[in-house]
């Protein structure tokens, strides 16, 4: 992995890039979601993540509602440079769920 440039970045014909979220101790994967030049921008200056919602079509920054924040510890685009790797620490629970990560079950 080499470290992140937003400028680097290749973003699709849509102006996205996939980011898949990881908890930085654990190194489970606890959700993918998407991301455009302003909100990574953001992502970077604010420390935590803030995505690209596309059935919202708006910024959205993870945890602004729930207080479920994913703090930044590293950024790592893929070789192609058109993937990214957020490595974080959650700050609660990463799926609207109330799991973990979003590839679990919630409890019934």
């Amino acid at each position: 992995m080499r470290s992140l440039s937003v400028d680097e970045v290749r973003f699709d014909a849509a102006g996205l890039a996939p980011i898949i979220v990881q908890h930085a101790s654990t190194g489970k994967v606890l959700m993918l979601a998407w991301t455009n030049q302003s909100t990574l921008s953001e992502s970077i200056t604010l420390g935590k993540l803030v995505f690209f919602s596309r059935s919202r079509n708006s910024r959205w920054l993870k945890g602004e509602t729930s207080g479920n924040f994913l703090e930044i510890q590293e950024l790592s685009l893929d070789c192609d440079g058109d993937a990214i790797l957020a490595q974080v620490i959650p700050v609660g629970p990463a799926c609207h769920n109330g799991t973990e990560t979003c590839f679990e079950e919630p409890d019934a």
